[in-house]
């Protein structure tokens, strides 16, 4: 397929070394997405678990107004797309979006199904199966997070509160944050890694390419003429710096070259015939 040697022995090196790094850079750029989204969803659920502990003293007292305060000042934090409180029959209590108070949630959208998959709903739920991604209607796409809010000793026996001490989940924290910022992180950091990667290209190949020449082709090159003009019958032209290798065997084609000229100056010349 490659005629000249050159050809036949960097390409494949560059080839292999291609493959190498694409399949790297892919695999590093999987490894980092997936921890920033980890980090994400961590933070978003110390964000929710914050909001429930800090909700908590204002509905142990039935207190809506301060319930409702603390909604709206968590809801106007930059990246969050909403902040909603809803009752076990999935009744909107509070939400920093005043629009949806009072509707029902859907049960069998994103992050609700995971909970009511069964004929019972679940009770708790792993860290990573309360987080969820969904585009919003404002097409923003939305990472969101659904914290149980569990019914405690000082619930039900509060005056205030008609919950049985049976009944272990009173309502659910709903969090949704932006994506917006994560995925342009995301787009600048598999664009540096595109350049970083055609630069290790290069530069690796380059420096391949540069060594091959400077020790390999070069002295063959000059092996070469070396060699031709040898064939010529020139036994005069110095030994060319090719490397130890490459100066044995010019060495030896110049011993053979002047052996068979000796033997051609020593052989007997046949009578002529009259």
């Amino acid at each position: 397929m490659f005629k000249s040697l050159t050809a036949r022995a960097i390409v494949p090196v560059a080839v292999a070394v291609t493959g190498f790094v694409i399949i790297c850079c892919i695999l590093l750029y999987s490894l980092m997405k997936s921890d920033i989204i980890s980090d994400t969803v961590t933070y978003a659920t110390g964000l929710a678990d914050t909001v429930v502990k800090s909700t908590r003293y204002a509905m142990l007292n039935s207190d809506r107004e301060t319930l409702k305060n603390i909604i709206d000042n968590v809801g106007e934090q930059k990246r969050l797309e909403h902040v909603r409180i809803f009752n076990k029959k999935g009744l909107i209590m509070f939400s920093s979006v005043h629009g949806e108070i009072n509707r029902f949630v859907d049960k069998k959208a994103a992050g609700c199904v995971e909970c009511h998959s069964g004929p019972v709903p679940k009770e708790t739920l792993a860290a990573m199966q309360k987080a969820r991604r969904f585009t919003n209607e404002r097409g923003v796409e939305v990472l969101a997070i659904t914290a149980p809010i569990y019914n405690e000793p000082e619930c039900s026996a509060a005056p205030c509160h008609i919950h049985p001490a049976e009944q272990k989940v009173l309502g659910t924290l709903d969090i949704g944050l932006s994506l917006a910022d994560l995925l342009q992180n995301l787009k600048v950091m598999r664009e540096r890694m595109i350049v970083f990667s055609i630069m290790v290209l290069l530069l690796t190949v380059g420096g391949v390419a540069a060594l091959l020449w400077r020790n390999v082709f070069l002295p063959l090159r000059l092996l070469i003429e070396y060699t031709e003009r040898t064939a010529q019958g020139d036994l005069t032209a110095e030994l060319p710096d090719c490397g130890p290798e490459l100066s044995k065997l010019a060495n030896n084609v110049r011993t053979l070259s002047e052996e068979l000229k000796q033997a051609e100056s020593s052989a007997p010349r046949g009578e002529g015939t009259e």
